[in-house]
């Protein structure tokens, strides 16, 4: 005997969250906003997904793993140019998509009100994971010889995070991507070598 089947498909319905959270940030989305483009009603949402924090949770793994993996994936490079090639052009791209435009995990919760101090705390913890992992693999890199000897790996994960995330913000003001290419190039001509 099976159980009654799911009247949606869970993960098409968390890729609509998504851009309703990308799009609006988190306290930008209304309930009534999500679960019209997710096409279920209120307690579908909660069976499948709690509340609306837990939604924007599973939203923010959603994201990490489809749209945001280029972030993962560059730390994998053979080479800690490569990672800052990957990171910057790879940013670029999802900063610029239609669903966007910009970051949920640089605007998605970073203003946010009372009552919401959770939800912005889980986008910066996210953020300072992947800024520590930049870290940890350019430090690996400097051990390698990949630097001039007075680089500062620590200091050069913060500078790629911060233009990184600053890409970001000028793409959700609206610069378009070929001139947010043309910025991260800027950056990569003065990689130490």
């Amino acid at each position: 005997m099976t159980g009654r089947p799911r009247a949606f498909d869970r993960d098409e319905a968390l890729d609509r969250a998504v851009r309703v959270f990308w799009r609006h940030g988190y306290e930008g989305a209304a309930l009534s906003d999500l679960t019209a483009a997710m096409g279920i009603n209120r307690p579908s949402l909660y069976a499948a997904y709690g509340n609306k924090e837990s939604l924007f949770r599973h939203c923010l793994d959603r994201y990490q793993q489809g749209p945001a993996r280029h972030a993962r994936e560059a730390l994998a490079r053979p080479t800690a140019r490569a990672v800052a090639e990957h990171l910057l052009h790879g940013t670029v791209a999802v900063v610029t998509r239609e669903e966007g435009p910009g970051c949920l995990l640089v605007h998605g919760a970073l203003a946010t009100g009372p009552g919401s101090e959770a939800v912005r705390a889980e986008s910066a913890a996210r953020r300072t994971a992947h800024r520590t992992a930049l870290r940890t693999r350019l430090e690996q890199a400097a051990r390698a010889g990949e630097f001039p000897p007075d680089t500062d790996p620590a200091l050069l994960a913060d500078h790629l995070s911060t233009l990184a995330y600053g890409l970001a913000v000028q793409a959700a003001e609206g610069l378009p991507a070929p001139h947010l290419r043309r910025i991260a190039d800027h950056a990569l001509r003065h990689w130490p070598h």
